[in-house]
Formats: structure tokens, sequence, C-alpha cells
């Protein structure tokens, strides 16, 4: 029979498995981080650890999207403190291409690539990749909502086309390093001109 735990219990110990999930994913990456290793970690009954999660997949999603939560919030509070009426392109470019070198230096998210990525995708729900990628929409619309938008941009494409430069981001080195900064501003620059 699983043991109950309060509710200052469950906060403690879903805290403890991100942090710990966080250091096994900069340590081992997405293939070789086990539940095992986790639950060590934390020092819990490996089912326990079925008690807040249903896989390990899971459990590290949830914390790359605590990460990743904490980079939007830096962006939306960087976006909300932009005077609207000197608004330039070139200065809506340079803050978001800061968001996009600030992920690259997360360690979480600095040691994912394109083939880590997908296979964490391809292990988790498609609901919950099908939420994230509609989480993010959101995002994007609410950032974008605090500037003058041109008429008749279609956010859904918006969104794309930034997640798409996120995937390039994982292609620094098939892109070239000499160029790489270049060219994910140049791409940034692209899309901002054509909203604002």
């Amino acid at each position: 029979m699983p043991k109950s735990y309060s509710d200052q219990e469950r906060e403690y110990i879903k805290k403890r498995l991100k942090d710990e999930a966080t250091k096994c994913l900069i340590q081992y990456g997405v293939r070789r981080t086990t539940v095992d290793e986790i639950v060590k970690r934390v020092n819990i009954p490996k089912g326990t650890f079925y008690l807040f999660y249903k896989s390990k997949e899971l459990l590290l999603f949830d914390a790359i999207q605590e990460q990743h939560e904490i980079v939007n919030r830096k962006l939306f509070e960087a976006l909300s403190n932009i005077d609207k009426q000197e608004l330039s392109a070139e200065q809506l470019t340079d803050i978001i291409f800061g968001f996009y070198k600030m992920t690259e230096e997360m360690p979480i998210l600095k040691l994912l690539d394109l083939g880590e990525v997908e296979l964490l995708a391809r292990k988790l729900p498609r609901e919950i990749v099908e939420q994230h990628l509609q989480d993010d929409t959101e995002t994007i619309k609410n950032m974008l909502s605090l500037f003058p938008i041109k008429r008749g941009i279609d956010l859904q494409v918006v969104s794309a086309v930034f997640h798409a430069i996120y995937y390039s981001t994982l292609h620094k080195a098939e892109i070239g390093e000499e160029y790489y900064d270049a060219a994910l501003r140049a791409m940034i620059y692209g899309i901002v001109t054509q909203l604002i």
C-alpha cells in the first residue's frame, strides 16, 4: 500500500525529483538518465517515484519545462520594459537574440542536441507534446500583444517560425560556428520586421 504524504512532503519530493533529474540530464543526457539513479539521489523508494510521475520522460520533460518557463519569464519582463513608442526592429531583435543566447547557456538546455530532443519527444504522450506547443504559441501571443503588430499576421505561423529558429540552435556546428550568431540574428530580424 503506497505511503501517503502531506502536501508539504509531496511538494518537497517533487522539487527534489526535478532538481536531481536536471543534474542527471546534465551529467548523463536523456538516454543514460535512469529512474534508479534519480530515486537513489532523492532517497525514496522506486515505487514512490511512480506516485509522482508515470515515466522518466515525463519527469525529464517537467525539469526542462521548468527551465524553459524561467527563460520565458525573463523574456516577458524584458519585453514589458521596452518603451513601445521608441520600439525598433533592431531593439526587439536584440532582446529576442539575447533570449536564444540565454537558452544556449542554460546547462540543461545546452546539453540537449537534436537527437536528445527527438528521443524525449518520441517517448512523451502525444497530448503532452501538443499541449507544450500550444502553450508556447500562447506565450508568444501574450508577448506579442505587448507591441503594435501589423494586421493580418498569423500568430500560429509566427510561433512555428520561432520554434524553427530554436531548432536551428541545435545545429550550430552544421551552420558553422563563425556564422552562427549572424545567421541567428538575421533570422530573428527577418521575422521581427514582418511583425512590427
